[in-house]
C-alpha cells in the first residue's frame, strides 16, 4: 500500500463513519499520512482525528477512537494503534512491502514511468538563459516518463521568476521564468552544474559555487550518488557473501514511503490549472515548472534514508544472512534502482563507484 492508497483509505474510514452516524463533519479533500513522528509507531500516522475533532465537536481522542476499527477493517492495514492526543498510528502487511520492493526491482530506473500522459503535447515558454533552459529539459524528460512530450519554445525575454502561463489550444501551456543563475555554471562540470540549477526552487537564485563538487555529507548531491554506489557496493558484497536478495517485510518505514511515493512525485511534472485534479478527469493541464527540483529534493530524502539502512544490509563478523539481510539488500537495491532513475531524468550520472 502506498501513501497515496492509504490517504484514500483514512478518508474511506471518515466516509464510513459518516455513513454510520458515528461523526457528523464533511468529509475532507484529503489525508496527510506521513512517517510517524517521536513516541509514533507503526509504518505510518495521520492526524486526521486532530483534523476533524472542532467541527465533529468531539475530542480529537474519541474521534480517533471512532475511526480505529474502519481503518482496521482496510485492505493491508495490519495494525491502528492511538499515540498522543489523537494521533492513528498504521502498521501495514509486510507482503505488501515486499510486492513493493519487488516490482521497483523488476522496473529498474523505469519505475514510477507510466503513460498517464500518453497523447499529451504541452508547450513550454522558456526566455535564453541556461537555468530556464535547463529545467525545461528536466521537465520535458519528466513529461515524458509518463508518455506525453514538452515542446520547448523562446519567448525573448531575461529572467524573472518562475510560473504557470496561459494555455491554448490542445495544448497546456506554461511560461518558464526562473531566477537567473548569477554566473556561468560551466566550469562546474555538467552534473554539478546541473544539480546547481535544478535543486532549488525556481524562485530561488541558484548558487554557483564549488560547495557543489565537494564529497562530504553536506553537499546534497554527493550524499544522492553517494547513496545509488554504496547499494551498488552492499549488492556486490553480499555476492562475495554468497547470499542473494529476498524481498519480505522489515520495519524501514521512512524509505519504504519514499519508494512508495516516487510515482505521485514524478507525476507532478504536470499541474491541472493548479488544482488537484488528475489530467485522466479532463482537466486543463499544464507543465509545472517546480516539479524539477521537488524531484531533486526527493532524491535527497530517499538517499538519507538509504543511508540510514545500509550499515544493516551485510552481516557482521560471523553472523550468517538471514531473512532480514536478504530483505534489507532487496530495499537497497530497490533504492538504488529508484536514485539511479531519478537522477538520470534530472540529466545527471549515477555511478557505480564513487
Amino acid at each position: 500500500m502506498t501513501p497515496v492508497e492509504l490517504s484514500r483509505a483514512v478518508l474511506c474510514a471518515v466516509r464510513r463513519a459518516v455513513d454510520d452516524g458515528e461523526l457528523s463533519v464533511a468529509v475532507p479533500d484529503r489525508a496527510v499520512v506521513t512517517p510517524p513522528g517521536p513516541g509514533g509507531r507503526g509504518d505510518y500516522a495521520t492526524g486526521i482525528a486532530l483534523q476533524l475533532a472542532r467541527p465533529a465537536g468531539q475530542t480529537p481522542l474519541r474521534v480517533a477512537e471512532v475511526l480505529r476499527p474502519y481503518l482496521m477493517g482496510a485492505e493491508g492495514v495490519r495494525g491502528v494503534e492511538i499515540t498522543g492526543p489523537g494521533f492513528l498510528n498504521l502498521s501495514l502487511d509486510g507482503p505488501a512491502v515486499a510486492d513493493l520492493v519487488r516490482r521497483i526491482r523488476a522496473e529498474g530506473p523505469r519505475y514510477g514511468h507510466g503513460d498517464g500522459l500518453a497523447g499529451e503535447v504541452f508547450e513550454v515558454r522558456v526566455p535564453y538563459e541556461v537555468r530556464a533552459e535547463v529545467l525545461a529539459d528536466v521537465l520535458a524528460r519528466m513529461v515524458g516518463a509518463q508518455g506525453g512530450r514538452v515542446d520547448v519554445s523562446h519567448d525573448g525575454g531575461h529572467g524573472g521568476h518562475g510560473g504557470h502561463g496561459g494555455h491554448g489550444g490542445e495544448r497546456g501551456r506554461a511560461v518558464l521564468r526562473p531566477a537567473p543563475a548569477p554566473e556561468d555554471p560551466a566550469p562546474l562540470g555538467l552534473d554539478a552544474a546541473r544539480w546547481a540549477l535544478i535543486h532549488p526552487a525556481p524562485h530561488d537564485r541558484p548558487r554557483i559555487t564549488a560547495d557543489h563538487l565537494v564529497q562530504r555529507e553536506g553537499n546534497p548531491l554527493f550524499r544522492v550518488r553517494y547513496a545509488h554506489a554504496r547499494t551498488r557496493a552492499v549488492c556486490r558484497n553480499a555476492a562475495d557473501l554468497g547470499f542473494a536478495a529476498e524481498p519480505g517485510p522489515l520495519d524501514a518505514a521512512d524509505l519504504v514511503g519514499l519508494l512508495a511515493d516516487h510515482p505521485r512525485v514524478l507525476g507532478t511534472a504536470v499541474a491541472p490549472s493548479n488544482r488537484p485534479v488528475k489530467p485522466s478527469s479532463g482537466a486543463r493541464v499544464v507543465p509545472d515548472v517546480g516539479a524539477p527540483s521537488r524531484l531533486a529534493r526527493h532524491l535527497v530524502g530517499v538517499a538519507d534514508a538509504t543511508l540510514v539502512l545500509l550499515p544493516a544490509v551485510l552481516p557482521r563478523g560471523a553472523e550468517k544472512p538471514s531473512a532480514a539481510h536478504r530483505a534489507r539488500l532487496a530495499l537497497a537495491e530497490a533504492a538504488g534502482a529508484v536514485l539511479a532513475g531519478g537522477l538520470s531524468l534530472l540529466g545527471i550520472d549515477a555511478p557505480d563507484h564513487l
